[in-house]
């Protein structure tokens, strides 16, 4: 099948990597211009970009995506695949196209931009990918295939890896066929918003088991921190208790107060500094 792919994000490149191997290999990959990254705020191209340039797939990256319409029109794929693409995709690119849009959430539970941050903070017991045709609404198009799987106590780096396997298998075998579209029930739905500076922010006044959830929610693209800037890479539930809000030393361990118990900081990051664990942070700082 003659194809399109259209994304940014490392999940987007990873089943890009996948699908070229696919006899459904992309003629054109479409993607964001590069932009500022990292601390140093080095102009960096998206990771879908240098998937396509290591594939030797023909690239292209407009500032806005209806400027690659005319470069889609003398392709005329049979389908368009999309995935964590970050932008908008309007008419007539969404009548002129069947696009398919590969979604790590259990539609629709998760709509939106951040939807497995979300399933890991919510502590849902199941994470999945769903195929959706793209529509208007944010993420409400019919679907044609869906996975479920069970979510763990991984972070947001292991489980967006192995949903990025299950949704390369989905995707290839949608694009196989035949494709039935199932419109998605109207009970469930929840959405995803980005993950903003407050959300980062480990809140005393929850519960240590949902503070732990956030820190894994955010490893390690984002990064959770406590108010006065320290970041936290790694966490645990404690038994013990340490006050509300509170950074304690207790047998070696560091302890930050919850709700409920304590959060056991295990890597952390000083502003300005580099990782470590909490024993070492102990030794070098006043807590």
């Amino acid at each position: 099948m003659r194809t399109a792919y259209i994304g940014s994000s490392g999940f987007a490149a990873a089943v890009l990597e996948t699908l070229a191997g696919s006899p459904h290999r992309p003629l054109l990959v479409i993607t964001r211009p590069p932009r500022p990254a990292g601390r140093g705020r080095h102009v960096a191209p998206t990771p879908v970009a240098a998937a396509a340039v290591a594939l030797g797939i023909e690239l292209a990256a407009p500032a806005r995506l209806e400027d690659a319409a005319a470069a889609l029109a003398q392709l005329a794929p049979e389908a368009i695949c999309l995935c964590a693409y970050g932008a908008l995709v309007r008419e007539p690119l969404l009548s002129d196209y069947e696009i398919l849009n590969v979604h790590p959430s259990l539609l629709p539970r998760w709509r939106g931009a951040a939807p497995i941050e979300r399933a890991i903070i919510a502590g849902d017991e199941l994470a999945g990918v769903s195929i959706m045709r793209l529509v208007a609404e944010l993420d409400a198009g019919p679907i044609c295939a869906q996975s479920s799987t069970v979510l763990g106590t991984e972070d947001f780096g292991a489980l967006s890896d192995r949903l990025a396997e299950i949704a390369s298998r989905l995707l290839v075998g949608a694009l196989d066929g035949p494709r039935v579209w199932v419109e998605q029930p109207a009970e469930g739905v929840t959405y995803a918003e980005k993950i903003t500076a407050a959300d980062r922010v480990l809140d005393p006044a929850r519960g240590a088991v949902e503070l732990e959830r956030v820190v894994r929610a955010l490893h390690p693209h984002i990064g959770a921190r406590l108010a006065d800037g320290l970041g936290v890479l790694e966490a645990r539930v404690s038994e013990q208790r340490a006050p509300l809000g509170g950074l304690v030393v207790r047998d070696g361990r560091l302890l930050y107060g919850a709700r409920d118990s304590a959060l056991e900081l295990l890597i952390v990051k000083p502003p300005g500094g580099r990782a470590m664990d909490g024993a070492s942070f102990v030794r070098g700082h006043a807590v």
